[in-house]
């Protein structure tokens, strides 16, 4: 039978409107024999004996350690080896969470642990320390190295990620009493690590919690007002959501299907993100609310799909096949939306009890017996047309494994582990996941390096199309090679994946090193010209020695990639020369306009003295992908989604692949505008204002259009920092119910 979820149970995902107070008494954590029989249930065999010996011997070495809470610091390790339980992994990693800290906190070695214990064990809490250590490192500049290690240490062995997964959410469950400076450098690591990584295995239910609770410190103010509108919106609402329940439930009863029905209401933290990508006020967000159908087999679940809708009405782009075509990190399931009783979009989730259950627990979901022994399991995470998640962390290996910048990898790791997916295939029938907007040179470094190296065109679905095609689902596509490799900067522009793109930035490093080498001779030779001085006949050890170099050419390629400052190398030359004045890269790449605003973009194709202008069609700010085009008085940076680009479509010569450099990002302020539509009421203005600066964001100017009725669309210039800035501004105001919608405007004036 179909059982519907009891009307008085919270919603799946639901969060508490507030963290509840700690208690003044004695911490309640597992004891001993709780733990091991929360390990036996699952895995009878289990060895007591060690575990015994794990969690007497972490409380010993922990001995009188105190956490910030007060509490006993061997509470920790304890509460992280109960967070894995739930998960049911093995004995070897649940001794290792209780003895995650010992080396990195306490006396205890490597050695004494794997003698004491196994070398399994010794090697898990091995890897999990040396993940702590590049923790303990923040600043940005050896962040990206540590990430770097960090992803390269958990890929050897996913439960190394998975101790530090329950590790960072026990840390996140108690970070209240950290001290404040350190809560939102914490949170946004989480939010931007360790939540992504989470979800790239399938470990959603991990990963929603580690969002939500890195959200409610970055954005305390967001989390409450969203956490107070689904409060409202649950008592305006009433049994609705149990009446749905009762009646999806009903219809597939009525058709001879067994099936759990439930509702539930999305995370404050995916709520957050939707007001982000879309221009409505969250009154107008219609999936705040999901139902789940879970049914006993494949076959039940597009038996209850067709029976759903034939019930009622489907809304056609909001189908989706998860089942034939599983995400990378295996998700399973059918979703569609139908338009149900009183015109109600109801967003529905079709799966079986194991989909269900991986679909929470992702790789932690396939633990269990094989060939009587208790571990991962891949062959049942590959049954049935399944993908071993285990690959999601491969491929962001692949983009480390690449190298390039720092701040450029971290970017392209990063949006491996974030974007959405589209499924397209191969001539040959192969399956290819690729994220949302990529396009056909995403897809053939998917296929391999080499294809994408040397392509130089497509047919999608039979038809020749631009490079610049962003790919649907079902499409199938065709990547025409030449002989030799055609990669050019301007294919950046072209991509979305990490992969691509790092690959792309492997093979321009290559080709590009004598364009810097000739860019860092030009430089240094007019820096010693400006001095009077030559560069004939003199002597280049002081500044090999000084910069630790073998060549000339090996010092020109630094100074053309801005590494060194040619000022220092003309004084290496010359000692005790004192330059008049400072020369850099930079000299060659400042962005000019006409306000005098400075920023930086970085772009091979920019020679010495180009004139760069901000456009005003568009207003780019950094975050937003540019690119550049050639006019007459310059280089004029446009955004990629400026509308007079496709005008310039066919002279494709005259396009300049360009990216803000880390000092664009880091110290310029840009000025966007948002149109806001509001009620026209006492206060609401000032809301938004409020709003605004709470987001850190500082109003220029205002300007008022009177629209018919009740509402007002008021334009607001606001100085941000990125486009990040932009997009957390316009969340915020949607959070208000006085507020409608907000969108961003380009291409006028500030103050116009």
């Amino acid at each position: 039978m179909a059982h519907p979820a009891p009307a008085d149970a919270p919603p799946d995902g639901a969060a508490p409107s507030e963290r509840p107070a700690p208690s003044p008494s004695r911490p309640k954590f597992l004891r001993q024999f709780e733990l091991i029989e929360r390990v036996a249930a699952y895995d009878p065999t289990v060895d007591e004996a060690m575990l015994n010996r794990a969690y007497v011997y972490a409380m010993q070495m922990h001995g009188a350690q105190l956490r910030a809470s007060g509490d006993p610091y061997f509470a920790h390790p304890i509460e992280v080896a109960g967070i894995l339980t739930d998960y049911k992994l093995d004995a070897a990693a649940i001794a290792a969470a209780l003895l995650h800290d010992t080396i990195e906190d306490t006396p205890a070695t490597r050695e004494e642990i794997a003698a004491k214990f196994s070398e399994e064990v010794a090697g898990l809490v091995e890897g999990v320390t040396k993940l702590t250590r590049l923790e303990l490192q923040s600043e940005y500049t050896k962040s990206s190295e540590n990430l770097r290690k960090f992803i390269l240490a958990i890929a050897r062995d996913v439960r190394v990620l998975l101790i530090k997964l329950a590790d960072r959410l026990h840390n996140m469950r108690t970070l209240h009493f950290v001290p404040e400076h350190k809560r939102e450098r914490i949170s946004r690591e989480t939010l931007e690590v360790y939540a992504p990584l989470a979800r790239s295995i399938g470990c959603n239910r991990f990963a929603t919690e580690l969002e939500d609770l890195a959200f409610s410190f970055i954005n305390p103010r967001g989390h409450q007002a969203i956490i107070h509108r689904l409060e409202d919106m649950r008592k305006s609402r009433g049994d609705t959501v149990a009446a749905i329940a009762r009646d999806v439930a009903a219809k597939l009863e009525k058709a001879g299907m067994f099936a759990r029905v439930s509702g539930r209401e999305k995370s404050p933290y995916s709520i957050w993100r939707k007001l982000q990508r879309k221009s409505v006020g969250f009154n107008q967000l219609s999936d705040i609310y999901a139902f789940r159908v879970v049914t006993n087999s494949v076959e039940d679940c597009y038996r209850a799909l067709g029976v759903l809708h034939r019930t009622w009405p489907c809304v056609q782009e909001r189908f989706k096949d998860f089942i034939s075509t599983p995400k990378s990190n295996n998700y399973k399931s059918l979703h569609t939306t139908v338009i149900g009783p009183k015109g109600t979009r109801i967003e529905l989730q079709i799966r079986t009890e194991e989909m269900d259950r991986v679909a929470e627990e992702g790789v932690a979901a396939h633990w269990g017996y094989k060939n009587q022994t208790y571990g991962f399991d891949e062959e049942a995470a590959m049954a049935n047309g399944g993908r071993n998640p285990i690959n999601s962390l491969r491929n962001i290996v692949a983009i480390v494994e690449n190298g390039g910048d720092s701040e450029d990898w971290v970017e392209h790791a990063k949006m491996e582990m974030f974007l959405d997916q589209v499924f397209v295939f191969s001539p040959k029938g192969r399956l290819i996941s690729l994220p949302r907007g990529a396009m056909p040179l995403d897809f053939a470094f998917a296929v391999h390096t080499e294809v994408g190296e040397t392509a130089i065109g497509c047919l999608i679905n039979g038809e020749h199309k631009p490079l610049r095609t962003v790919l649907q689902n079902g499409d199938q596509v065709e990547i025409l090679t030449g002989l030799e490799p055609r990669v050019n900067a301007d294919w950046f522009s072209l991509t979305v994946t990490g992969k691509a793109r790092a690959a792309i930035r492997r093979h321009m490093r290559q080709s590009e090193r004598e364009d810097f080498i000739k860019l860092g001779r030009m430089a240094v030779e007019r820096a010693a010209a400006q001095v009077e001085k030559s560069l004939t006949d003199i002597s280049w050890r002081p500044a090999f020695d000084k910069f630790n170099v073998a060549s000339e050419d090996e010092l020109y390629e630094l100074c053309g990639r801005g590494k060194i400052p040619v000022t220092r190398v003309v004084e290496a030359l010359f000692p005790g020369l004192k330059l008049p004045m400072t020369l850099s890269l930079d000299t060659l790449t400042r962005i000019r306009d006409g306000e005098g605003g400075l920023a930086f973009v970085r772009g091979t194709a920019l020679r010495d003295g180009s004139s760069v202008f901000f456009s005003t069609c568009c207003r780019p700010v950094p975050g937003d992908r540019i690119v550049g085009i050639v006019e007459e008085d310059g280089v004029h940076v446009h955004s990629i989604e400026c509308e007079k680009l496709e005008a310039l479509d066919e002279e494709k010569e005259r396009w300049i692949d360009l990216h803000w450099t880390l000092n664009a990002e880091k110290n310029t302020l840009s000025i966007a505008r948002l149109r806001v539509n509001m009620q026209n009421k006492p206060g609401v203005l000032g809301q938004a204002c409020t709003l605004i600066g709470e987001a850190r964001g500082n109003i220029v100017s205002i300007a008022i259009h009177a629209k018919p009725l009740d509402f007002l669309d008021i334009d607001f210039d606001i100085e941000v920092l990125d486009a990040r800035h932009i997009i957390n501004i316009a969340a915020a105001l949607r959070t208000s119910p006085m507020i409608e919608s907000v969108e961003r405007v380009r291409g006028v004036e500030p103050g116009h």
